[in-house]
C-alpha cells in the first residue's frame, strides 16, 4: 500500500494500461518494443497500475477549475495521446493514467512536473548580495482528458493547461457558454478587443455591473472574454444548497467550480454541454456573437492571399500587435521572447518584435509569406538567458498578428490566428440593440396621442389624466454655461422620476433632435450642481411634498415616440438612420449609469375619457 493505492505488475494481456513512464515509452519505443494490445502505437514496457483503495479526503464537492474543450480530436484515448506534444510529455517526465473504469467514458490522465535544478534568479541574487543560494523549481502538472458522448474535453491542473496545444482548443468554447448562463446584470469582468491598433480593454467590477453599463460598442469590438454571476444552472455547485451562486469566466476555456467526484464531473460537463446546444444567447449579450469568424474556406484563401501581398509591401500600420487572447498572464511574466520566421536561430528580444517579424516576411518570396507566420513560433522565456528550462509557452507567431484588409467595400480583419468581418456585425448589431431597447413593457403610463395635436398639448394633457406626471416641456433650467433658452431637462417627469422625452416623428430629422435633447440633459444634470438645484426646485414646486429625493441623480431615461400616424414602433418601423443614432445615444447614456427604454406612443382620432384612455394605453 501507498498512501491508499494497491501498487502491482498487470497481467501481459491487461486492457487498460493506467500508468505509463514517457520516458518509459521513449526508450522502449528505441528499443522495438512490441504495441500494447490496450493502446495501439505504444509500446509496453514494465507497467504499473495504481488501484484506488480509499477515499481521499476533501473540505468540498467542487473545484475552481478550467475546462477546455477540444476541436477535430476523436472520442478515443488513442487520438487524445496522439494530440499532445511528446517532447512536452518527456519535458515533464509525464506518466500516464487511464481512469476509464472510474469515469465510465473514455479518459486519459497526464502526470508530471516542470522542473529547474537551480531557479532563474538564484545566479543573480548571487552577483547582488555574494550570497550561494541554490533553490530548485518544481511546479507540478495534472492535465485530464475524457471523452463526453462524443465531444473531448480536458481539465488542467496547476501547470496541466499547458501541455493542451492550441491548435485543438475550441477557441469560443467558454465564451459561448457564458453569454448563455452568465446574469447581464451582474457582469464582473469583460476582455475586449477593438480591431485597428491592437488595444485590449480590461474592465474589473467585483460587486457586478449591468452589461449596458461598461460601455463596449457592439458593432466594433471583440469581446475576448466575459466573466460574472452564474445563473440558475443545476452543477454540482447546487446540490446541497439551490440557492449557492458561483461565478464563471469564459473565454477559450470555461473556469468555473466543477464536481470533484467522478460521476459529478461528467454530469457538470454534460449540463454545460445542454446549455451551449439547446439554449439560445441572453438578449443582452448576443451581441458577442455578432463577430464571429469567418468560415467560408474560399473567402478564407482569398483572405490568406491578399493578406501574403500586405505583408511583402512596406508597413503602413494595418498590421499590428496582439496579445493572444488566454495568454495575457504569460505575456506579463515573460522576461525574453525568442522569435524565429523561417529562421535556424531565433531572434531574442525583451518584448515580441513587429519590426523583425514583418522584416523577416517581407524577404519571403511571394505566396509564402503567410505560410511563415504561422509556421513561425514566438517562445516566451522566464528568464533573460532563455534556456530550455525557462520557456513558458510557444505559439505561432500568426497568434500574435493583428491585420485589417479589405475585399471590394467588405472589410475582414485578422485576430489570434483568425478571420472576422466588420460590416455584417454591425448590421446585426445595430439590430439587435434597438430590438432591445423597444420595450412592449413599458415603465411608463402614457395616454393615447390625439391626431391633430401638438406636441405641446400632448404633453401638457399627461398630468390631467396621469396623475402624478409633471410636465415640464419648455420649462427650461438657466445656468451661467447654457444662459440663453437654457436646457429642457424633460418633457415629463414620471412619478418614479423617470425623465420622459416625448416625440411625433415623421422622419428621422425629429428624432435626432430628441436623443441629442436626452444627452445634454442628462450630461448638464450630472456635471452641473447649478442645474440640478434648479431643476430639483422646479419638481418641489410643480409637485408639492414630493420634490426629488436628496442626492438625486438621472437613473433612467424612457423616449416616448409616436411615429406617424401611429404606426407601431419595432426595429422594423424605425427609420435606419434613427436607428444608428439611438444605438449610439444609448450607449453614451448607459455608459453614465442611465438605463434606455424606448415606447410606442399609440394613436387616437378622438379624446377618450379618462376611462378610455387608461384602457387604450394598457
Amino acid at each position: 500500500m501507498l498512501d491508499g493505492f494497491t501498487l502491482y505488475r498487470p497481467p501481459i494481456d491487461v486492457k487498460c494500461l493506467t500508468v505509463l513512464s514517457v520516458g518509459a515509452l521513449l526508450v522502449a519505443l528505441s528499443l522495438g518494443f512490441p504495441a500494447s494490445p490496450g493502446l495501439p502505437g505504444i509500446p509496453l514496457p514494465a507497467t504499473r497500475r495504481l488501484e484506488w483503495s480509499g477515499t481521499m479526503a476533501t473540505s468540498t464537492s467542487t473545484s475552481k477549475r478550467t475546462l477546455y474543450r477540444l476541436t477535430g480530436v476523436a472520442p478515443t484515448v488513442d487520438a487524445m495521446f496522439d494530440v499532445l506534444d511528446p517532447a512536452r510529455l518527456e519535458a515533464v517526465d509525464a506518466e500516464l493514467h487511464f481512469p476509464e473504469e472510474r469515469l465510465g467514458v473514455p479518459a486519459l490522465l497526464v502526470t508530471g512536473s516542470f522542473e529547474q535544478p537551480v531557479a532563474s534568479w538564484c545566479g543573480e541574487i548571487n552577483r547582488t548580495t555574494g550570497c550561494e543560494v541554490s533553490r530548485p523549481v518544481n511546479r507540478s502538472a495534472g492535465l485530464l482528458m475524457l471523452a463526453v458522448d462524443g465531444e473531448v474535453y480536458a481539465v488542467g491542473y496547476d501547470q496541466g493547461f499547458r501541455l493542451v496545444p492550441d491548435r485543438v482548443k475550441d477557441r469560443r468554447f467558454g465564451l459561448s457558454f457564458v453569454i448563455r448562463r452568465v446574469d447581464p446584470a451582474q457582469i464582473r469582468d469583460m476582455v475586449s478587443h477593438t480591431p485597428g491598433g491592437g488595444r485590449t480593454d480590461i474592465t474589473l467590477v467585483p460587486g457586478g455591473a449591468p452589461v449596458w453599463s461598461l460601455g463596449v460598442q457592439e458593432h466594433a469590438q471583440i469581446v475576448r472574454r466575459l466573466g460574472g454571476r452564474l445563473d440558475g444552472i443545476q452543477l454540482t455547485i447546487a446540490q446541497d444548497d439551490r440557492t449557492n451562486i458561483s461565478s464563471v469566466e469564459g473565454g477559450t476555456g470555461l473556469r468555473m467550480r466543477l464536481g470533484i467526484d467522478a460521476a459529478d464531473l461528467v454530469a457538470d460537463i454534460r449540463a454545460i454541454a445542454r446549455v451551449l446546444r439547446d439554449e439560445v444567447p441572453t438578449p443582452e449579450l448576443e451581441f458577442v456573437e455578432h463577430i464571429v469568424p469567418v468560415k467560408d474556406d474560399d473567402l478564407v484563401a482569398r483572405l490568406e492571399e491578399r493578406f501574403d501581398d500586405m505583408l511583402g509591401e512596406q508597413p503602413d500600420g494595418r498590421i499590428a500587435v496582439a496579445v493572444p487572447s488566454d495568454h495575457w498572464d504569460d505575456y506579463g511574466a515573460a522576461q525574453a521572447f525568442a522569435i524565429k520566421v523561417h529562421s535556424k536561430d531565433a531572434y531574442l528580444a525583451d518584448d515580441f518584435s513587429l519590426e523583425y517579424v514583418l522584416n523577416r516576411a517581407r524577404v519571403q518570396r511571394a505566396g509564402t509569406r503567410f505560410a511563415a507566420l504561422r509556421d513561425g513560433t514566438v517562445t516566451l522565456h522566464a528568464h533573460t538567458r532563455a534556456e530550455k528550462g525557462d520557456v513558458i509557452w510557444k505559439s505561432s507567431v500568426l497568434r500574435w498578428i493583428e491585420a485589417e484588409l479589405a475585399l471590394g467595400v467588405r472589410r475582414f480583419f485578422l485576430l489570434d490566428g483568425q478571420w472576422y468581418e466588420i460590416g455584417e456585425a454591425y448590421l446585426k448589431a445595430i439590430r439587435s440593440q434597438v430590438e432591445r431597447l423597444i420595450t412592449d413593457t413599458p415603465s411608463v403610463d402614457l395616454p393615447a396621442w390625439v391626431l391633430g395635436n401638438k406636441e405641446r398639448a400632448y404633453n401638457e394633457s399627461v398630468p390631467d389624466l396621469r396623475p402624478g406626471y409633471v410636465c415640464f416641456d419648455r420649462d427650461n433650467v438657466r445656468t451661467a454655461l447654457h444662459r440663453g433658452n437654457g436646457v429642457e431637462i424633460c418633457d415629463l417627469l414620471s412619478p418614479d422620476d423617470v425623465l420622459v422625452m416625448v416625440k411625433r416623428a415623421k422622419g428621422s430629422d425629429a428624432l435626432s433632435h430628441l436623443f441629442g435633447q436626452a444627452v445634454v440633459a442628462v450630461q448638464t444634470l450630472l456635471h452641473s450642481p447649478e442645474a440640478m438645484d434648479g431643476f430639483a426646485r422646479k419638481v418641489a414646486t410643480a409637485r408639492p411634498g414630493r420634490g426629488l429625493p436628496e442626492g438625486f441623480r438621472p437613473s433612467k431615461v424612457t423616449f416616448a415616440i409616436l411615429l406617424k400616424n401611429g404606426t407601431d414602433l419595432t426595429a422594423d418601423t424605425l427609420f435606419p438612420f434613427s436607428q444608428v443614432t439611438l444605438v449610439q445615444t444609448a450607449k453614451l447614456l448607459e455608459a453614465w449609469g442611465v438605463e434606455v427604454e424606448v415606447i410606442g406612443i399609440q394613436a387616437a382620432t378622438v379624446p377618450p375619457s379618462r376611462a378610455g384612455i387608461r384602457r387604450l394605453a394598457a
